[in-house]
This record gives structure tokens, sequence and C-alpha cells, in this order.
């Protein structure tokens, strides 16, 4: 009994109750990996159950070696023998077992994403599809969440309605065809092979059930379609199976979880043993009273009101910035206060946000402060792939004889330039001691160079702001990743968006249209970048999705805004705006001494200026948890700073006018375009500026 001693009541009870199905209800912080862990040693040692017939699934290998190292110091070697796994591992042991059955040879290999890829794209040349039209990666991604659905390109007939669709039925049949031909599988395959095996070989099903009498699932609530089938199938037999989860922390339904699986796990199992796991271990009472506060509001959940013995611990700090500059300040000043006053180790902080693209301004403001830091899940934004496409085409408008930016996006987007042409190019830039650029006359390569010529041609009557837009559109970066239709290029359009809020900052501090003064000033921020990547102790950012698992004694969640958290995409849908609300759940409940909440009154997000409300979530906190900060001395203090009092309404100015600048000085409007002005000064030579900027004076 000494396996138990050190559990609380709850606990004791998922833990001794070893026959049948049993749901777990786990809070956060819980002690839920502590419970698994120990009703599986508790079943080697105490009930004498023999290791091999126990399965323990979780979503990571990460997890897996947890639960095994955790397992093994209770039981030794007997570790060794359980079936310790993710779904897709068991899923290839299964195969491994059984593949003649389904028609493969032993050595059958396992494309991953990028090969299906691959597969893809030479079937879509094959059919002569305009991948321009059909992107290979939104067919690609049509084909996993048809096979996610367990859908086969049979039976996808029935819900083919568009021409897009089509185009996934015809590739879809070809890709089944070439990947037995090829004897290979996909990572989908992984799950969907061993229901198939199991549906057309009863007995081969009943083999595997003998095996597994007792089955353990781990974070159910993030459980798909072919995952919850194939647990269920495993179990059908003793029904001795005990899930793990919380509804609350659902937060993965765009990845194709399903967390009504854990509300239907009663449903399923009709007599199923409920123990619900309400203590936490981790958070003060403050945190877990807000954290309960907000997900009381969702009515698709098991009631469950989580509790601690912890101190009460001091009031959640709620910090109304004036801008995400005042933001990002508030942030550093705090987590500098915690570093240097109270001794904290920066690895036991986080700063929290609901896009990607939020990092920026944190990342600058940790840059200039010298606070080292550590992006989880994310590259530094100006590290990131389309940052560094997007400044490689800025590179190249401005000074064509750049090498370097010219072969990173010669390519990019695709138009056919292989490695032949370029390597063409290079003998004869070699040859006439010329750039790259300089030496194209013709090809697809000068089609290239055309695109390039049409933004220089445009690049002077634009704001940079403006020009970030055209060089989207004219290079077709923009298109190419709205075909893609997946998550990863919704990110790169917004972290490319949230580059306009760079320029458009530039501008209005500078009230100046130079896109040479702007990527002087950009390779100096973002050159820093490389100094923090060294062993030291640092502050991790990340989004909310990212920190599902993670705990810190200081968390900082910013953008607590109504369109941004919750975000604007879930005010139509009650379904999502709840999966927002247990975004926050998960988000509040990953602190455990102290927990700062901040928005921003004014924000530049993706280009664009908007004026905020705070969160709903705000709210449903309620204020007597809130120390509220950041009243009336912020907003005195940033007023002088207001971005719209940075512009006249108009300054009337036109050609020949006589102006001074606050910082060339005296200058005469030469050129009116739109909102430009080009003034000649006295002493600086000619500057492109935004007309109607407060630096600029008539005479």
């Amino acid at each position: 009994m000494d396996l138990i001693s050190n559990l609380n009541n709850k606990q004791q009870e998922a833990v001794l109750n070893t026959e049948g199905p049993m749901l777990i209800l786990a809070g956060a912080g819980s002690g839920k990996t502590k419970v698994l862990t120990t009703k599986v040693a508790y079943l080697i040692k105490e009930k004498k159950i023999n290791p091999k017939n126990i399965l323990a699934i979780t979503f990571t290998n990460k997890a897996a070696k947890e639960m095994k190292e955790r397992i093994y110091n209770a039981v030794g070697n007997d570790a060794f023998l359980i079936q310790i796994s993710t779904f897709h591992s068991f899923g290839l042991k299964i195969l491994k077992e059984n593949y003649s059955l389904l028609g493969y040879k032993n050595n059958f290999t396992i494309i991953d994403s990028d090969d299906s890829l691959s597969v893809i794209k030479r079937i879509m040349k094959e059919f002569n599809i305009d991948t321009d039209k059909y992107s290979n990666k939104a067919v690609r991604n049509a084909i996993s969440s048809n096979k996610n659905e367990i859908i086969s390109p049979e039976s996808f007939q029935k819900f083919v309605y568009t021409d897009f669709d089509d185009i996934v039925k015809k590739v879809y049949e070809r890709y089944e065809q070439n990947l037995k031909i090829n004897n290979s599988i996909d990572f989908d395959d992984l799950l969907i092979l061993p229901i198939k095996l199991f549906k057309e070989n009863p007995e081969i099903l009943k083999k595997y059930q003998d095996q597994f009498k007792y089955v353990f699932i781990d974070e159910y609530q993030d459980t798909n379609k072919p995952q919850y089938i194939l647990s269920k199938m495993i179990a059908d037999k003793f029904k001795n199976i005990t899930v793990v989860g919380d509804v609350d922390q659902a937060i993965f339904t765009w990845r194709g979880a399903n967390y009504k699986n854990i509300l239907n796990f009663e449903k399923d199992y009709k007599d199923a043993k409920l123990v619900v796991l309400d203590q936490n271990y981790r958070s003060t009472k403050t945190i877990l009273e807000a954290a309960n506060n907000v997900i009381k509001n969702n009515k698709e959940r098991k009631e469950k009101n989580l509790w601690t013995q912890n101190e009460d611990g001091t009031k959640i700090t709620y910090y109304k910035a004036f801008d995400e500059n005042d933001e990002s300040n508030y942030v550093v000043t705090e987590i500098q206060k915690l570093i240097k006053n109270k001794n904290v180790n920066p690895n036991n902080i986080c700063v929290l946000y609901r896009a990607n693209a939020q990092s920026r301004t944190i990342e600058e403001a940790f840059l200039i402060n010298n606070i080292p830091y550590n992006i989880v899940g994310s590259y530094a934004f100006y590290n990131r792939k389309e940052i560094k496409d997007l400044l490689a085409y800025l590179k190249i408008v401005y000074n064509e004889n750049d090498d370097t930016s010219f072969l990173r996006i010669i390519n990019y987007p695709k138009r056919g330039i292989g490695s032949k042409s370029i390597e063409n190019l290079s003998i004869k830039a070699n040859k006439e001691n010329k750039s790259l650029y300089e030496v194209i006359d013709s090809g697809k390569e000068l089609e290239f160079k055309n695109i390039i010529e049409s933004i220089k041609k445009e690049k002077d009557k634009l704001s940079l702001t403006e020009l970030i837009d055209f060089i989207l559109d004219k290079s077709g970066i923009k298109k190419s990743l709205e075909n893609e239709k997946t998550l990863e290029a919704d990110i790169k359009l917004e972290n490319l968006e949230e580059f306009k809020s760079i320029t458009h900052n530039f501008e209005e501090r500078e009230g100046i249209v130079s896109l040479g003064e702007f990527l002087d000033e950009l390779s100096l921020v973002s050159d820093v970048s490389d100094h923090k990547q060294n062993n030291e102790d640092k502050v991790t950012l990340l989004t909310m999705h990212a920190v599902k698992g993670l705990e810190y004694d200081y968390v900082f969640v910013v953008g607590f805004e109504e369109g941004l958290f919750p975000h604007s995409n879930s005010f139509n849908s009650s379904e999502e705006l709840e999966e927002e609300r247990r975004l926050c759940y998960v988000a509040l409940t990953r602190a455990r001494k102290k927990l700062y909440l901040i928005n921003a009154r004014s924000r530049v997000l993706y280009g664009k200026v908007s004026s905020n409300i705070p969160s709903r979530f705000i709210n449903e906190i309620g204020n007597e948890l809130l120390d509220e900060i950041g009243k009336k001395s912020v907003f005195v203090e940033t007023k002088k700073i207001n971005k719209n009092e940075m512009f006249n309404d108009d300054n009337d100015l036109h050609i020949g006018d006589m102006i001074n600048h606050d910082k060339y000085g005296f200058g005469v409007v030469v050129s009116i375009d739109g909102s430009i002005a080009t003034i000649s000064f006295k002493k600086d030579g000619i500057k492109k500026l935004m007309k109607n900027h407060k630096s600029i004076r008539k005479v």
C-alpha cells in the first residue's frame, strides 16, 4: 500500500478501482500523470497483473517517456514489458505484426508529410491540374482530413459538390493506389489501417483484446475519430479502460480532436465510474478562483470546481496599457523587477499570447533591454522564413545586385525556375562580371525580373506599408499562401500582415518614406536576435496553445482584448467561443504564484490600428480578484504619443511650398503623389515624407 500512501482520497479511489471502465476528470495541476502511472504500477505490484496485458497510450513521445520512467521507478524492469506509446506507435506495432493481411510486404515504409506532398505533386502534374488554382497542400490536407474522418476515396463521392472536391477525389484515388504500389503508408494510415484490419479480421481484434486486458488513455479530450474508435475496439471485450482528461482543457478541435469523446464516455460505457480530481497542487486560491469563474460560463462541460490548500496568493495584476508598445514595456519592467528584486530565475517566467504575430513587439522590447528569451513552437519574428522572404524582396527592390536576396526569392513562390537555369545564370554572371539580376535576358527568369521592375516602378509612389501590400500581391506570395488553406499558411500570412505594423510605426515615428533607411534600421534590430543563442536562463515566450501541459511561477498574458482574445473568428459560433474560453482556462492555470493580465486600448496588428475594448474574460474573472493598474497615470503620461496626434488632418501642401521639418530643417515641396510629398531639403537633399505628418510645418 506504500504506492498510494501519498495520494489524496480521490486519487486513491481512481487507483484502487481497477476493474471496469473509469473516467478520471483531472483538473489542471491535479496530479493526473501521477494517478495514471500509480494505477498501472498498482495493477502490477498489488494485483499481480502481467505487465504485457497493459496498454497505456498518450499523445507525445515525451509524455510516453515520462510515463515509462515513473512506472519504472515504481516497478522496475516490468515497466519495459508494458506497451506504453503514442497512438501512432501503437498503430505501427499492429501493422508490423499483420502487414500481409492488409496486402503489404514486411519492408513497407512510412512516408512523412513532405514525402506525401511530393507524391501528390507528381499526381497533380500527371493529371495536368492547375496548381495555381488548386494548391498541392490544400489537396494534401483535404485528403488527410478525409482519412481522419475514415472516409475512403470511394465513399468520398457523396461529398463531391465543387470542382475542388472533384480534384481531391481524383487525386485521393490515385494517391492511395500509389502508396500501395510503393509498399508505403502515411501517418494517417497508422491509425486508419489497424481499424480496417480489425473490421476485416475479427479474430485478430480478439487476439489484441485478450492481450491488452487493461487500457489507459491519457488526454482523452484530445482524441480524434480514429483514435477514439481504435481504443474502443481494443477495450470492448473486458472494458477495463481508464481514460484521463479534462474537457475544460480541450483546445485542439482545429487539429481534428473531438472533446465530445470525453463527454460521451459514460454513454459509451453505461457502468463507467467517474472520479473527479479537483484538488489543484499548482496554483494559488486566487488564480484558481479566476479560472473557475471563467470556465463555468461554458455549457459543454462536466461540472468541476478546482480547489487548493495552497495559499490565497496576491491578486491578479490587471494592467490597461495605452498601446502594444506600452504593453511590452510594462511586461519588460515587471520581469526586470522579478529578476533583480526577487531573484526569480527567468526560466520560471513566461509570456503568453493568442496569435504568433503578437510576439514581435515583445521580442523587440526584450532585445532592447537585454532580457534573454526563448520562443517555443515558433521562430523569432525576424528569423521566420516568410519574413526573411519578404525582406529579400525589399532588398532586391532596393538593390537588384544583391545576389543573396536574389537566390532566396528567384523561385519563391514557385515559378518553375530550376537549378540548371540558376547554374547557367551564374556562369554567365561570372563570365561578364555582373550580378545575377543584370544578366537575365530570357525565359521564366525574365518574368521574375519583370515583376521586380514593376515593383520598382511603383515603389516611389507608395508608402512603405502600401509597398508591402504591393509586393505580397505582385510576387504571388499572398495568393500562394491563401491557396494552401492550412493553419501553417494562415500563421505565415498573419506574420506577413504583422510586418506592416513595423513599417506603419516607422512611418509614424519618422514621417519619412525611405526604403533604404528602413532597411538599415531593421537590419540593426533583427541582427540582435543572434545574441540570445546561448545556454543562459531565459524567459519563455509562447502561444496559449503551445503552453498546454506546462507551468511557470510567473505568467504574463498579453492581448486580453475583444477580437484578439477571444478571437473575432469565434464571435459567430458558440462552440468556437467556448473553445476560446477553454484556451483562457488553460492560460490562467499555467501560473503557480502570480498572474498578470494585460490589454491595450489601441493596438497595431497586421498593419492596422484598432481601438479595443477589454476581453469579456476580464469581466468573467471578476473585479474582486483583480488589482487594476494603469488607469489615469498611464493614459495621461502616454497621451502625448497618441497615434492620432502624429498627423495633421491635412497640411494642404502644394508643389513649391516652403516647409520647416523637425529633423531636416528648411525644405521645398518638389512633388506630391497622394499622401506622399517629395521635399528637397537644404542639408539632406531629397526626402519622401508622409505629407500630413506633424513634423512638417508650412513656412
